[in-house]
Order: C-alpha cells, then sequence, then structure tokens
C-alpha cells in the first residue's frame, strides 16, 4: 500500500508514560511467545532504527510543522522523517543524496505528506478512544527483531543498547510503539480482508486473454520515391525557421596527459642480470610439471588386490573380471600434486609405463594401479620468456615510482612549466582530442582511444582554457590531467555548410507527407467498403493475414506499437502503423476479436490477484486519510519546516 510505510512509520506525540520497569518485567514474560506479524515487524524495525519519538518531539519541537484537530507534529519529528526519507531515495539511486538534491527531488513535500497522514491518524485513534494494554505492547516489542539476542529471543540489555545508539529513551520507544500499533488498528479495519472484485479479475482475464486476426499490408516509403531534389528557393524558405537544428555545437580542444605504469615503464632499463635472478627464483612459473595417465582398479580387500596382482593377469584381463571399460578406471593425465588420493600419487609416479602396482591402500579401498603414459616435465627457456621478465620488472618498477611521478608532474605545473614541458621533462606524452559534449568531433564522428572519455569530457566542459585542473583518476593506480586549449562556440551554421544533410532531410520530409497522404486515402477507402486485398492490390502490395496478435506482443511485423495499435481499434476497425524499422506503414483492418475460454477470476495468478487488492486498500486508505484530513482541519507551517532543517 501506498501510505502503510510512511503513515506507520512516522512517529506522534501526547501518549500516557508506561512504567519502565512493569513493561521490561511484562516483556520477560512475553519473549518468545507471539508469532510477529510481519508488517508490525518492519515497521518497529523502522522505528527502532530511525529512533523517531513522539515524546522526544513534544519535549523539543519549537512549535507545531503540522495540526490536525489536538496532534501536533513537531520540527524534531519533522527532521527525522526527513532523514529517514533521504535514506531511502539514497538506496533507490544507489548513491548518498545530498540535500540539495533530495530537495529538487520533492522530498520535503513527501515527508510533509507523510507526517499529514500520520497525524490525522493519530488524531482519529485519539478520538476513537483506541488503546493498548501493556500486555500486548510487551508481545509486539518482544517479536521485535532488533532486541533479540544471539537465541532470539528478547534480550534487554539489547534493547538498551538498541535503543541508546539512536538516542532515544525506553518510554518514548514505547510511546512510538503505542501509536503505531493504534494507527494499525484503522488501516486494518479499513483494509484487512480486502480482495479485488470477481467481476474485476474476470474483465482483467478478458483483457489479457484476448488475441485479434487482422489483415493488412505494408505500404513502403519507397512507393513515394525518389523525390526530386528541391528548388533553392524552396530549400532556404525551408532551412530558416529549422537552423537551430543544424547549428554547431560547443567545441572544446582538450590536452591530456595519461600516467599509468606502463606510461613511465622502461624495459631497456632492466639489465640481464636482473632478468636471470629473477627467472631462476622464479622458475616454477615456466615450469610444466610431469604427467601421468593414470588407471586405478578398486578391490573389496588388500587380500583380493593381492591375489589379483599375483595371478598373472594383465590389467586388461583383471579390468574384464570386473565388466570394467577403460572409462570406468581411468583417472585421467595428471600432474603429482593434482592425484587426489596421496597413496595413488606416490605409487603412481613410481612406475614405468605399463607397469602394474603393487596393492595400495587407498582411501577409498584397496587398489591396484597402472601408468599408461608419462609426459615429462618441461621448462621454458631463459630465451623464450626473458622478454616477458623484463616488461614485468620495468611495470613493477613504474609501479613503485607512480606517485613519485605525478608529484614531479604537479610540482613542474606549480612551477609555471606548461603541460607540454612537464610531460617532456618525465617523457610523457601530450594528445589532443576536440569534440563536443557528446564525444562527437567536428566532422561527426565519435571520439576513440581517449581514455575516461565521459569523464573527461564531463570535466573539461566546466572548466575554463588555460587552467590546471586536478587529474582525474584511471582505474586504481593512474592519473589523467587535463586541460582546455581553446573553446570553439556554439553557433548558427549556414545552409551551404549543412546543404548535403539539409536535402536529405527535406527530401525525408517530402517523402513521409506524400506516404501520410497516401495512407489515408487507402483507410478512408477501407473504411468505405472497399476490401483490404483490393486495396493492398491497386498499391501494388500483397494483402496478408496474420492471427493470434496477442496484446502487448513485440511481434516481428508490427512491434509493440503496431500491436498497441491493433488493440486500440473496435473489431471491424482501420489504422495504420509505422512499419518496426520505420521506412513504411503498415494499414490493418480488425476483422475478429476473440475471448478467452474460461476466463474468470481464477484465470488471473494469485500474485497478480493480490497486487490488486493491496492497490486497491492503498486506494481506500488515500481516500480515508483525505476524508480525516477535511474533518481535522488540517493546517501545515511550511515555514516552521523551513526553519527546522535551518536549525539542524
Amino acid at each position: 500500500m501506498r501510505l502503510h510505510k510512511d503513515v506507520l512509520g512516522a512517529p506522534s506525540a501526547n501518549l500516557q508514560r508506561t512504567n519502565e520497569d512493569n513493561m521490561l518485567e511484562a516483556l520477560r514474560k512475553a519473549a518468545g511467545t507471539w508469532v510477529a506479524k510481519i508488517l508490525l515487524l518492519l515497521l518497529v524495525l523502522s522505528f527502532a532504527v530511525w529512533g523517531i519519538s513522539g515524546s522526544l518531539v513534544n519535549g523539543v519541537n519549537g512549535g507545531a510543522i503540522v495540526t490536525a484537530g489536538k496532534t501536533e507534529v513537531g520540527a524534531t519529528e519533522y527532521r527525522l522523517a526527513w532523514d529517514r526519507q533521504l535514506s531511502l531515495m539514497s538506496r533507490q539511486f544507489g548513491q548518498q543524496l545530498s540535500r540539495e538534491q533530495a530537495t529538487s527531488l520533492g522530498i520535503d513535500e513527501q515527508v510533509l505528506s507523510q507526517l499529514v497522514a500520520s497525524a490525522v491518524l493519530d488524531e482519529q485513534a485519539r478520538q476513537m478512544g483506541l488503546g493498548l494494554s501493556q500486555e500486548r505492547l510487551a508481545a509486539l516489542t518482544a517479536e521485535d527483531p532488533a532486541f533479540h539476542g544471539p537465541d532470539g529471543k528478547f534480550d534487554r540489555q539489547r534493547f538498551a543498547y538498541v535503543l541508546q545508539q539512536v538516542g532515544m529513551r525506553p518510554e518514548d520507544y514505547f510511546d512510538s510503539r503505542s501509536k503505531v500499533a493504534m494507527r494499525q488498528q484503522i488501516v486494518d479495519a479499513a483494509t484487512d480482508g480486502m480482495k479485488a472484485p470477481d467481476a474485476f479479475l474476470r474483465a482483467v482475464a478478458l483483457y489479457q486473454g484476448e488475441d485479434r486476426t487482422i489483415d493488412y499490408f505494408v505500404v513502403p516509403r519507397t512507393s513515394v520515391e525518389p523525390i526530386q531534389e528541391p528548388a533553392a528557393e524552396a530549400l532556404t524558405a525551408w532551412f530558416e525557421p529549422l537552423k537551430a537544428r543544424y547549428a554547431a555545437p560547443e567545441y572544446r580542444k582538450i590536452n591530456y596527459v595519461k600516467l599509468e605504469p606502463q606510461d613511465i615503464s622502461d624495459p631497456a632499463a632492466v639489465t640481464d642480470d636482473q632478468v636471470n635472478k629473477d627467472y631462476e627464483a622464479n622458475k616454477s612459473r615456466y615450469t610444466t610439471p610431469e604427467t601421468r595417465t593414470i588407471e586405478q582398479l578398486v578391490f573389496p580387500s588388500m587380500d583380493a588386490a593381492k591375489a589379483a596382482k599375483e595371478s598373472g593377469k594383465t590389467f586388461e584381463q583383471l579390468m574384464a573380471d570386473q565388466n570394467k571399460t577403460a572409462s570406468d578406471v581411468s583417472l585421467g593425465s595428471l600432474a603429482k600434486d593434482r592425484v587426489p588420493d596421496t597413496a595413488i600419487a606416490e605409487a603412481a609416479f613410481g612406475l614405468t609405463v605399463n607397469q602394474i602396482s603393487d596393492p595400495i591402500q587407498g582411501a577409498f579401498g584397496a587398489l591396484l594401479v597402472r601408468v599408461t603414459a608419462i609426459t615429462p616435465e618441461t621448462v621454458k627457456p631463459l630465451a623464450e620468456v626473458a622478454a616477458q621478465i623484463r616488461n614485468d620488472i620495468a611495470l613493477g618498477e613504474a609501479n613503485r615510482i607512480l606517485l613519485d611521478v605525478h608529484d614531479s608532474y604537479e610540482d613542474a605545473r606549480a612551477g609555471g612549466e606548461t603541460m607540454q614541458q612537464a610531460a617532456d621533462k618525465l617523457k610523457l606524452k601530450v594528445q589532443t582530442v576536440e569534440a563536443d559534449r557528446k564525444g562527437l568531433k567536428t566532422d561527426g564522428e565519435a571520439i576513440s582511444g581517449v581514455p575516461e572519455s565521459a569523464q573527461l569530457l564531463a570535466a573539461a566542459f566546466e572548466t575554463d582554457p588555460g587552467t590546471e585542473n586536478a587529474p582525474l583518476n584511471l582505474g586504481s593506480n593512474g592519473f589523467l590531467f587535463y586541460e582546455v586549449d581553446s573553446v570553439t562556440e556554439a553557433r548558427e551554421r549556414a545552409l551551404d555548410e549543412v546543404e548535403a544533410k539539409a536535402i536529405e532531410d527535406w527530401k525525408l520530409e517530402q517523402a513521409n507527407a506524400l506516404l501520410e497522404t497516401k495512407v489515408k486515402d487507402a483507410i478512408k477507402r477501407i473504411t468505405d467498403g472497399a476490401s483490404v486485398d483490393v486495396v493492398a492490390t491497386e498499391l501494388g502490395a500483397t494483402s496478408q493475414i496474420k492471427r493470434g496478435v496477442k496484446r502487448e506482443a513485440d511481434d516481428a511485423d508490427l512491434g509493440r506499437e503496431g500491436v498497441a495499435a491493433v488493440f486500440g481499434v473496435a473489431e471491424g476497425g482501420v489504422d495504420q502503423t509505422p512499419t518496426p524499422s520505420g521506412d513504411g506503414r503498415v494499414i490493418f483492418k480488425v476483422t475478429e476479436v476473440f475471448e478467452p475460454a474460461g476466463a474468470d477470476a481464477k484465470a488471473i495468478p494469485d500474485a497478480t490477484q493480490k497486487a490488486f487488492a493491496t492497490g486497491i486498500a492503498s486506494d481506500m486508505l488515500d481516500e480515508l486519510v483525505a476524508r480525516l484530513q477535511g474533518e481535522f482541519g488540517v493546517t501545515v507551517n511550511r515555514e516552521a519546516a523551513k526553519q527546522a532543517m535551518l536549525l539542524r
């Protein structure tokens, strides 16, 4: 429901105090004996986390922001609700929003709406004389998982700790929890047991299950082409009011220097001795260990394995005795450290090819093992890997000195050197790109090969030419220094600069206009009684029949937009829709409409029915809150709300 979370989660004031010791005693008795109601658990957890307290509000609110009858909402409550809503919005956007961003998204009105709804429900509860017994309040508190210890039951120390963390006294929590429970009584009375009527669900089933048959044909744009070249006067007259469409955007020429380990890596500086030492120290990297193709036969006991070995039979004969195939006994080709059973590994790597081992007590029984192939260990020679080792050493050194190079560049710029001078000193390369905000060059092509291009363009269009800017980060260990060299201001283009594009657009517009006229004439003829087939033939097209068009389908010939158009007219209706490719029009007539057989409430999935019921209940709650606002004469002091935020 749209209001349940916000209305029930908002705090209120003026509750009668409950004795803390008596309440905690009741909690000890109640702990673990009640089944939590999911909605209430969520709401209670929300209270515990956010520390919203009616009594706290009344103590320091400094003036009512919302008033409903005798119920008031103060500044502290408003601020806490504001913080709560800000946190929810930040999670939705996946980042921490600033106060200014949240305000621009309408958080002020959202919070006031929530607090108004809470206040009118609190006032209604007060006038109805609703209350909550000490035992029931204890039960609800005990059900709150925020206060459960390791055993899953209410823990008094945990209760005190959580409230201390959010700055709330126990009596304040009990007051707020009572108010939430009384709001829940009103909400339950208005919405519990709500379900969508069967007539409504049947209508939904009919709507969703309906399918249609259409007669249709395609009128391609090519049927009105080619379009003759425009006269100069006509093109000029057409172009003048559309100049803005062809305006040149602002371009910026950006110089940048990329600093990553590979940019300062110097393999030539690595000596042969360094390469040799690294090779010897890490020879295992270049070593492929010996592997052996291993087979095993399992026996019920060591005696049985010994008897098999002493029988003199070949391994194949022993396999046949057990009705085993080669795949049954194969362990594969493995290095010694990859053999899962160390006993098998030790035995196998002591055999020659086709030699049968002595009986082995393996992890899963008595075994005989055979090796059918041996691939010796190989080591790549130094000459084969020297270049890679040299590059790796140089790259490691570059990583080590990267920040020193960064600082040297910054010091050079601070000392008055240009980007080119600072880069030359450190053997870095200055590169230049000119583009608009969208990353398009002056020839209309997209830029390529520019590191972090989107981030670079965004930053470059927010700075001034000649300004030294803080570098952008490249991954976890790189930097991108940049500056704007020059700016080419946005301007209108003359027709002769964009004549080819303008003529192309003019022709397209003329073709679409002719196509539109042709399509309207065809639709009128069909509507007046001509058959789809006859009109299609006259236009050089072929009519087709499409059956089983389902609502919201993505049809290959119609597309989603076309399917929506088909369901936008009644049976016998005629209309048109663009082809999915956009280069023509589909003219269609709905010839049949079929309702699904057995369409009733049972055809709607339970989850969908619950969603409808929730929506109806939310609407009813909205209506209830709106009516209560009228009855209680709600007032909102927006100026006080602004002042409440200024006092943070």
